[in-house]
């Protein structure tokens, strides 16, 4: 895929999610892959962890049925798979992951204040 070609020295962010919803993001230098379904969307997760990417941005609807698949890829220093709100709107899931990983960083909860 041409456009997943790296950048020597250039760490990327890439998007994945459904068409319509990830386009946007193409405005503010974010490389998109849209996916019309999870198993596209896992496929090019696992193409786009192997290029140079430090965050890809997943759609949550994606990121909560490839939970395995982004667990074994997060092991990895980089990139960070951060999950998005879809088109449908926002969940609360996005939120608490965020919240989760943050908390992972600092050692508590600086973001929401939740126990």
């Amino acid at each position: 895929m041409k456009e997943m070609e790296e950048k020597s020295g250039t760490m990327r962010v890439a998007v994945i999610g459904e068409g319509g919803s990830v386009y946007g993001y193409k405005l503010i230098g974010m490389d998109v892959f849209p996916a019309d379904t999870c198993e596209k969307a896992q496929s090019v997760l696992k193409h786009v962890a192997e290029s140079n990417y430090a965050i890809i941005y997943l759609a949550e609807n994606f990121y909560k049925e490839s939970t395995a698949l982004v667990e074994t890829l997060s092991r990895r220093e980089t990139p960070a798979i951060v999950p998005i709100p879809t088109v449908g709107g926002a969940t609360g899931f996005s939120a608490k992951r965020i919240s989760k990983f943050v908390e992972q960083a600092v050692g508590s909860d600086i973001l929401f204040g939740e126990k």
